[in-house]
């Protein structure tokens, strides 16, 4: 079963997120309360825990949810291989995949603290379809339109 590990949140754009007990997400915004939300196609961002594990495995430590600035960080689907279209439904709220990876911009604390960022290959954004509150442990549903 594919589940969230953490909802993250910063208001500052370029730093690294802190996890939260429950985010509330609303349509055309994202996560409320956090500085990369507003209405564009780059509204939420998710990495799979088995993406930040590869960078572990290098031998990079004390990597946890948010180090990346992910808003949710999940597990049991490995993200970058969904099309762009494909939505999800986590607790309440439903969201659609809007781009898989990124350019990786310059002075982001990761790539500073560890010469590398798995983000830009791994890391994929969704638009806000429905409004609705995500926790850790909820289930993640796909569905491809």
């Amino acid at each position: 079963m594919a589940r969230v590990v953490a909802v993250n949140i910063s208001d500052r754009k370029g730093v690294i997120k802190t996890p939260v007990e429950m985010g509330e997400f609303q349509t055309d915004l994202g996560l409320k309360g956090d500085a990369h939300s507003g209405n564009w196609h780059r509204q939420v961002s998710l990495l799979a825990q088995e993406s930040i594990d590869k960078m572990s495995a290098r031998g990079i430590l004390e990597l946890t949810s948010g180090k990346f600035a992910e808003n949710l960080t999940t597990e049991g689907i490995e993200l970058f291989t969904l099309p762009v279209g494909t939505r999800m439904e986590i607790g309440e709220v439903l969201m659609e995949v809007t781009q898989i990876g990124k350019e990786c911009h310059r002075g982001c604390q990761i790539m500073k603290m560890v010469g590398d960022c798995i983000m830009p290959r791994e890391g994929i954004f969704t638009k806000i379809l429905r409004n609705g509150v995500i926790r850790p442990g909820d289930e993640i549903r796909l569905s491809v339109e």
